[in-house]
């Protein structure tokens, strides 16, 4: 059987563009088959039913954490946040899978530099920040994901991974995976670039590092040449 990468993106409706965008940068570069899923609220009817609180900046802060129950607990996979643009082959993250880990990811240690995110939203500070922006899952290793602990745990007991029996339990991914612009320097090397702050679909964020080829990514998507079209 070919190795599949089954990817799941948060999906946030006021950053539509930019979950087709991260999906374009991927299919771009990626030299083996890949399958989308959007963590869409509209979606999730009946399986995720917690209400949104006044913290979570994102559709998705909470509904990620599905990803394995939605596989069945079976095999591995991916989940991103929307605001990303890859900038290397998806196979060599997959290539990363590490059959001793539950969960793998980037671990962030780093305080962040502005109070405001996108949209007015608070910028929070906690331990293990950013971690679960990127996620490899070993599906079979985090059968204590159920839907109904998804729904009921607080942020940070999801969030700090709060449900594995040990940090040990985490593998790392190198930083270039989930590289932070703006709280980050730039660096050419960054395979996966994550735009925390704000995208460049936002006006204000046009500007900031990597947007010129997230525009270009999202013209070539669009077939335009552009910047501000669309």
């Amino acid at each position: 059987m070919a190795d599949i990468a089954r990817v799941f993106v948060g999906f946030d409706s006021n950053e539509v563009v930019a979950y087709h965008v991260l999906a374009q940068s991927i299919l771009e570069k990626s030299t083996i088959p890949v399958m989308f899923s959007p963590i869409m609220l509209d979606n999730l009817a009946g399986i995720f039913t917690r209400e949104r609180n006044s913290l979570q900046s994102t559709e998705f802060s909470f509904s990620r954490f599905l990803v394995p129950y939605l596989c069945g607990y079976e095999g591995w996979s991916l989940f991103m946040d929307c605001d990303m643009l890859v900038r290397a082959d998806i196979s060599e993250l997959w290539a990363l899978r590490d059959e001793t880990k539950s969960v793998m990811c980037v671990k962030h240690d780093y305080t962040p530099k502005i109070e405001t995110k996108f949209l007015g939203q608070t910028q929070t500070r906690y331990e293990k920040k950013n971690w679960s922006s990127v996620m490899l899952f070993n599906n079979a290793r985090c059968r204590a994901l159920t839907k109904d602990y998804v729904n009921e745990a607080t942020g940070l007991q999801l969030h700090q991974f709060k449900w594995l029996g040990s940090d040990d339990e985490i593998g790392e991914l190198p930083v270039e995976w989930n590289y932070l612009v703006n709280e980050y320097e730039r660096n050419e090397g960054a395979k996966n670039v994550h735009f925390t702050d704000g995208g460049p679909y936002f006006h204000e964020y046009a500007d900031d590092d990597y947007a010129d080829e997230w525009f270009a990514c999202r013209d070539r998507m669009m077939h335009v040449t552009q910047r501000d079209a669309g």
